[in-house]
């Protein structure tokens, strides 16, 4: 080529990437986006003083519930069950809390948590629970029962961008030296000899509920260091370890491994072992709207009384307990209070020490207890087709970006993307489908994400929300998105920092058998299905005994 023939064809390209440019930006402008912030405005009654109106209305139950996440659902479901229908489930700032979801016509999305691994023998309460729903079909206490198909996830299950192509795996291979695939081979071998142990009590050391793991001197004071210290004081410093590791926790606990204790990290991957007869070992439960199907199943076994609102206080009268809820009615503030005996607190730890009177009577000080908790967000984008994918490249369930952290600041906070019609059994992918986004807001302090999240303008959460999707698919892919849903969550979940399994306040309302039960993930330190139904399931049994 001459050289003017060569300045030429530069010239053509720098033109025609400007106008791609242009374009991207273009395009990003024209999507419809919106954004919702659930319990925003209801935090907001709870930490502004003011005086509520008088109560309109008064209830009397035997039980009530506060807060219809996992927790308070399972509560009912299993109070109900057990031939108990005499209590009132209150719905909390939204619905459903963290199992959330939503629709665009025919389509449904997770606005919260989208999966559930196969719960082991351990985890018998989820069993329960999944048997009634009839997602577990058979054989619901055996070593491997068998699920309805529909619901276990198929294959391609996930893969990993990096360095330009697609791998089947999540921790990077690709090139990959072999010292450092030498030094993987020998993490994950370590993590299956910690699946396999037992406790001087003969528990294992890392199962759903961990309230039963063992208690052994020997596990339990992994909790006393992140878990990036425990990597480094094993010899685990590979590049490709460190990356996954902390993938890992910013998936399942919103942060950082070196902000993670190393028991939280350790029983992420040693806890789950559930198996099926008709599925492979450590398979996933997952629905196009995620777990809001679950909760859905579990409101509709129980066959509740269920209200609108949101607990402003509960303290202990004489004879039980008395909560003043409140509601936004035709732009107003409308409360009622509901007379009980006992009450089932199923709310986050941090506005139950807005809510209840005196918390610290029950062991609990919100100055030394309270959890610290992780910003986060998930976007749903509505796409009217499938956006064209590399060359022998299969679009997976979960599809993950790996982002260099020392070059991108903002790389911390994107774990890829889910595919929420990926369990569509078709003979052909399905015209239209929803791409749902999750970010950590891990690349900065909790308090500034929030304060970031509270004021950013709905383009500015966008452009985060769709930093994944436009690694993989480039500018082309925003001619594919119809619109797109954003949900805020400001405290999505409490971070296991080290030294969280010995917090003296939360063991105290684990402990709780009186009036007011305490029963939400947050007493187990983490925010996972299996956690808050236990705390649920636990509640219900005590209130009544």
């Amino acid at each position: 080529m001459q050289r003017r023939s060569f300045l030429l064809a530069a010239g053509s390209g720098m033109a025609l990437a400007a106008t791609g440019m242009a374009t991207m930006a273009w395009r990003w402008q024209e999507i419809t986006a919106q954004a919702h912030y659930p319990g925003r405005a209801a935090g907001h009654v709870l930490r502004t003083p003011q005086t509520l109106p008088a109560p309109v209305a008064r209830y009397d139950t035997d039980v009530v519930v506060l807060g219809s996440g996992i927790a308070g659902l399972t509560a009912a479901w299993k109070m109900h069950k057990e031939g108990h229908a005499d209590y009132l489930l209150i719905d909390g700032p939204e619905p459903d809390g963290n199992a959330a979801g939503g629709r665009h016509g025919e389509l449904a999305y997770p606005t919260g948590a989208h999966y559930l691994p196969l719960p082991s023998v351990d985890s018998f309460h989820v069993r329960e629970v999944l048997h009634d729903l009839g997602i577990l079909l058979r054989d619901p206490y055996g070593e491997k029962p068998y699920y309805d198909e529909r619901f276990l996830l198929h294959a391609p299950h996930e893969r990993l961008l990096i360095g330009g192509a697609w791998q089947e795996v999540l921790i990077p291979v690709e090139g990959v030296g072999a010292g450092e695939l030498a030094q993987q081979q020998r993490f994950f071998g370590e993590l299956e000899r910690m699946r396999a142990a037992r406790g001087s009590d003969g528990r294992r050391p890392f199962v759903f509920p961990a309230a039963l793991s063992s208690n052994d001197p020997h596990w339990t004071q992994l909790d006393q260091l992140s878990f990036k210290t425990w990597m480094a004081r094993n010899g685990y410093d590979a590049p490709s370890l460190q990356w996954y590791a902390d993938y890992a926790c910013r998936d399942d606990f919103g942060t950082g491994y070196d902000k993670v204790s190393a028991w939280a990290g350790l029983h992420y991957f040693c806890s789950r072992n559930g198996e099926a007869a008709n599925a492979a070992a450590g398979a996933w439960l997952t629905w196009p709207g995620g777990l809001q199907v679950v909760a859905d199943g579990l409101a509709r076994r129980a066959e509740q009384r269920r209200r609108s609102g949101t607990a402003a206080s509960l303290r202990q009268v004489a004879g039980g307990v008395e909560a003043l809820c409140f509601m936004h009615v035709e732009g107003r503030l409308q409360t009622y209070t509901v007379r009980a005996r006992k009450a089932i607190c199923a709310m986050p730890l941090h506005v139950a020490s807005h809510v209840v009177e005196n918390i610290r009577q029950y062991g609990f000080d919100k100055a030394l207890d309270l959890p610290d908790y992780a910003p986060w967000m998930v976007a749903n984008f509505l796409m009217r087709r499938f956006p064209e994918e590399l060359p022998e490249a299969p679009l997976c369930w979960d599809n993950v970006i790996h982002r260099n952290t020392a070059t991108d600041p903002g790389a911390a906070g994107g774990l890829g993307y889910v595919l929420s019609t990926h369990q569509d059994i078709r003979s052909a992918p399905p015209e239209r489908t929803v791409f749902t986004s999750y970010v950590a807001m891990s690349h900065r302090s909790a308090a500034a994400a929030r304060a970031w999240l509270d004021t950013a303008s709905v383009e500015a959460l966008l452009d985060l929300a769709s930093a994944d999707l436009k690694a993989a698919y480039g500018w082309k892919f925003a001619q594919c998105v119809e619109r797109v849903d954003i949900t805020v969550r400001g405290h999505a979940m409490a971070v296991p920092s080290p030294g969280f399994r010995s917090n003296r306040g939360r063991i105290a309302l684990r402990e709780q058998d009186g009036a007011i039960l305490f029963a939400h993930a947050d007493l187990s330190g983490f925010s996972v299905f299996e956690e808050a139904s236990w705390w649920g399931y636990r509640a219900a049994q005590r209130a009544i005994a």
